[in-house]
């Protein structure tokens, strides 16, 4: 059922352009006490925008606490219409949008769960087809950027007008400091394809606990997002749901204020001076390196033409691992992470070995 001629509050978009865009509230909707508690404390903060809360929550196990259900909704509606903030929930299918919006809710947001599936986005896109409903999108679980960009993609198909970006992390394999790995350079290149959508972070889903989250939300600040969307509960430590990583109202409100926001340009022409001069040196010197790069490769199809002349395999494990330790040391004293020089090299190592298989297989294309 596609929802007709549903049109936004103008206050509501107005919101939704707000920089930063601060979203809060607990985790799971567990009671109307709660709920009300909570949004009148994060109300008197004067710094969150809207009010979140999980109504129907996805669970990777069955037998947790996996939401009230609709029930939450009119208790939440209660919240915002004592508190005067909008609301925002999370939505998985068709049914959750219709009964979300016919309770008044503001703003929807696709979870991770329900992004990583095409069919269920698609079912929640046809619902909101010509919408102007502002409408969230989670990374997916998994590190899979087309993912991402593609429940993005199904939204803009039905002319929905209103979208954003969450960025809340992503599941590996392996012990990590961070309950979702972060992976920056993901949300890095969704930005790069869509520089004017709504990207704002979810620190405490990316971290799991309280003590990480300033540092990750200003991480986030840092690279250019434009809000966040933190957990917050009257009492975290008996939460229903992810109780290590909400944190109290009050110290939502210390953590906004330690933060240092930063803007995307500056007026101040000797800073635009200074910037320029060193960007045309940066450009000037990734000239270089292209040159570099493309002569070595050059190098790497003369390589494959003798190994290809004498029977000898492309890759040569002991010449590689060598290079990359001699590397990595070299880099170390430049300044260099062994991380980045790893990644470079690998990226190197792997175009190198392409182009020498490309030759291999000349040569067989040539005989036939």
């Amino acid at each position: 059922m596609e929802i007709m001629n549903r049109m936004t509050n103008p206050s509501i978009i107005k919101t939704w352009q707000q920089r930063p865009l601060i979203i809060s509230g607990p985790c799971s909707a567990e009671s109307e006490q709660q709920l009300v508690e909570t949004a009148m404390a994060l109300a008197s903060t004067g710094k969150v925008a809207m009010l979140r809360a999980g109504i129907w929550k996805p669970r990777t196990k069955p037998g947790l606490f996996e939401g009230m259900g609709s029930i939450a909704l009119q208790w939440l509606k209660l919240a915002s219409s004592l508190s005067g903030l909008p609301t925002c929930v999370e939505v998985a299918n068709a049914k959750h949008v219709e009964e979300a919006l016919h309770m008044g809710v503001d703003v929807l947001w696709i979870g991770a769960r329900t992004t990583v599936n095409p069919f269920s986005v698609q079912e929640i896109a046809d619902v909101l087809r010509n919408t102007d409903v502002p409408i969230l999108v989670k990374n997916p679980v998994n590190p899979d950027i087309e993912l991402w960009a593609g429940a993005i993609e199904r939204l803009q198909a039905v002319h929905v007008k209103n979208i954003g970006m969450i960025h809340r992390g992503f599941s590996t394999y392996g012990d990590s400091n961070y309950r979702n790995a972060p992976l920056w350079h993901i949300p890095i290149e969704m930005k790069r394809r869509y520089p004017e959508m709504l990207l704002i972070c979810d620190p405490s889903h990316i971290c799991g606990n309280r003590h990480m989250l300033h540092q990750v939300a200003q991480r986030s600040i840092d690279l250019g997002y434009h809000g966040l969307m933190v957990e917050s509960h009257p009492n975290p430590d008996k939460a229903l749901s992810d109780a290590k990583q909400q944190i109290l109202p009050g110290d939502l409100m210390v953590m906004l204020n330690n933060l240092v926001w930063r803007s995307e340009q500056s007026s101040e022409q000797e800073f635009v001076d200074a910037l320029t001069k060193l960007r045309a040196r940066i450009d000037n010197l990734d000239e270089e390196l292209l040159g570099l790069i493309a002569e070595r490769m050059k190098l790497a199809e003369k390589i494959g033409e003798y190994k290809r002349d004498n029977n000898i395999t492309i890759l040569q494990t002991q010449r590689w691992n060598e290079i990359l330790e001699k590397s990595i040391q070299k880099g170390i004293k430049l300044g260099l992470s062994p991380a980045f020089i790893a990644r470079y090299f690998d990226a190197v190592h792997l175009e190198s070995i392409s182009r020498q298989n490309s030759v291999m297989y000349a040569k067989k294309e040539e005989t036939k």
